[in-house]
C-alpha cells in the first residue's frame, strides 16, 4: 500500500476495533475511555512497526523519542481523538493517522467510526456548497473566546462538536464552513486533519495565518484555523 492508502486501511482498522469495545458492554464511561486509548494505541504502534519500520513516530500514547527530529518521515497518530465522546457513546470523536514528511502533512486519514467514514488525502473530494449563514465549529465544553469573537463578527452560527478530527472533517463533509480552535493542542490533534483538509482545497493555517509545521521538539501546537479558502482572508484579518 502507498502511504495514503495505509493510513486510510490503519485509521479504519482502529476504529473497528474501538466499536467492537465499546459496544462489548463490559466497560463504563471513563474506563472504556482509557481501554480505547489503549487498545487503540496498541494496534496503530504494532501495524506501523510492521508496516513502516523505518519511519518515526510520535504518539499521543507513547513516550516521545527525540531521535525522531532528526527523521524525515514522522507518523503523528492520535489512536481516540475524542475520550470523553466515545466514552459516552457519541458519533463525535475519531482516529488520526498522518504521515508529516520534512515537516509538511504530506497525507492522513480521520475516521468517524461511529458514522462509518474515512476520510483522507486522497485527491478528488467535493466541498459542497456553503449555506446563506457561516457556521462555525467551536468546543462542545470550552469553547473559545478568539472563536466567539470572530463568530459575532461574522454572525456566524455556532456548532458545537467534540473531538477535533469530528470538527474538522465536518467542514470537508458540508456541515460547517469554519473550524477555529485557539485553545490548546497538539501535533497528533490537528496534523491528520490538516492533511485531509489541505488535499480537498481547504484553508488549514496558525491563527496567525502561518503553515501548520510538525516534527518540531515541542509539539504543542495550540491553536488552528481551518475553513474555505475564500473566507481565510477575512477570518484572519478579524483574528
Amino acid at each position: 500500500m502507498n502511504d495514503t492508502a495505509l493510513a486510510r486501511h490503519l485509521a479504519a482498522t482502529a476504529g473497528s476495533l474501538l466499536l467492537t469495545l465499546q459496544h462489548s458492554g463490559l466497560f463504563s464511561a471513563k474506563a472504556l475511555g482509557k481501554a480505547g486509548d489503549r487498545v487503540a494505541n496498541a494496534f496503530l504502534m504494532e501495524a506501523l512497526a510492521a508496516q513502516r519500520p523505518d519511519d518515526a513516530v510520535l504518539c499521543e500514547e507513547e513516550k516521545d523519542n527525540a531521535a525522531r527530529l532528526s527523521a524525515s518521515r514522522v507518523w503523528i497518530i492520535d489512536p481516540l481523538d475524542g475520550t470523553r465522546e466515545y466514552g459516552e457513546a457519541r458519533s463525535d470523536w475519531a482516529v488520526h493517522v498522518a504521515l508529516a514528511v520534512d515537516g509538511a502533512p504530506a497525507t492522513g486519514a480521520v475516521a468517524l467510526p461511529a458514522l462509518g467514514l474515512t476520510l483522507t488525502s486522497e485527491p478528488g473530494h467535493i466541498i459542497p456548497p456553503a449555506g446563506a449563514k457561516p457556521r462555525m465549529l467551536v468546543s462542545r465544553t470550552r469553547p473559545a473566546a478568539e472563536a466567539l469573537a470572530v463568530a459575532q463578527a461574522l454572525g456566524a452560527e455556532l456548532v458545537p462538536m467534540g473531538s477535533a478530527g469530528a470538527k474538522a472533517m465536518a467542514v470537508l463533509r458540508g456541515e460547517a464552513d469554519i473550524y477555529l480552535h485557539s485553545g490548546g493542542q497538539y501535533e497528533w490533534d490537528n496534523c491528520a486533519p490538516a492533511a485531509v483538509a489541505l488535499a480537498a482545497g481547504l484553508h488549514a493555517s496558525r491563527i496567525d495565518g502561518t503553515a501548520l509545521t510538525y516534527n518540531n521538539a515541542d509539539p504543542y501546537l495550540p491553536d488552528l484555523l481551518i475553513c474555505r479558502k475564500e473566507d481565510a482572508g477575512r477570518i484572519l484579518a478579524l483574528l
